[in-house]
């Protein structure tokens, strides 16, 4: 160690065996400076936090009419089970011709590239849908399922 050729250790005075007065002091300080100037975001994370609500969020969120998942490229499922390219485009027009405001939900899985689901949404817009939505699918789904 250092202190030992300069012998340092031998010219310190011995540590107090109490606390002395500016321990308290220093605890009056800290206390203090917590009180005012303490956020209390930062104090209390888990304060609940509510966000202001959007005016017709809520509505806009329950249009969707269909229902389109990609899990890999070249799959592509609906309510009625696997269909192609093809098909695709005849089930989007008999889709968009049901309602007045079509709404289209596309879940694509984290593998699928993004041109595919382009051309996904570019038909759904051609056969008459307003809105064309895309949500990703959990590329790991039993990364929390603990059954294993």
């Amino acid at each position: 160690m250092i202190s030992r050729p300069l012998d340092i250790a031998s010219r310190l005075r011995p540590a107090p065996r109490n606390f002395d007065f500016m321990f308290y002091v220093d605890v009056m300080f800290l206390a203090l400076f917590f009180v005012l100037f303490g956020s209390r975001f930062v104090l209390a994370p888990g304060l609940e936090l509510t966000l202001p609500q959007v005016v017709g969020a809520q509505r806009a969120a329950a249009l969707t009419t269909a229902y389109v998942s990609v899990p890999h490229a070249g799959q592509i499922f609906t309510e009625n089970g696997l269909i192609n390219q093809a098909q695709l485009h005849n089930w989007l027009k008999a889709k968009a011709q049901q309602d007045k405001q079509p709404s289209l939900l596309i879940s694509a899985g984290a593998n699928v590239p993004n041109g595919a689901i382009a051309e996904i949404a570019s038909a759904a817009y051609a056969a008459g849908f307003l809105h064309v939505q895309e949500a990703a699918l959990d590329p790991n789904p039993r990364a929390g399922d603990l059954s294993r």
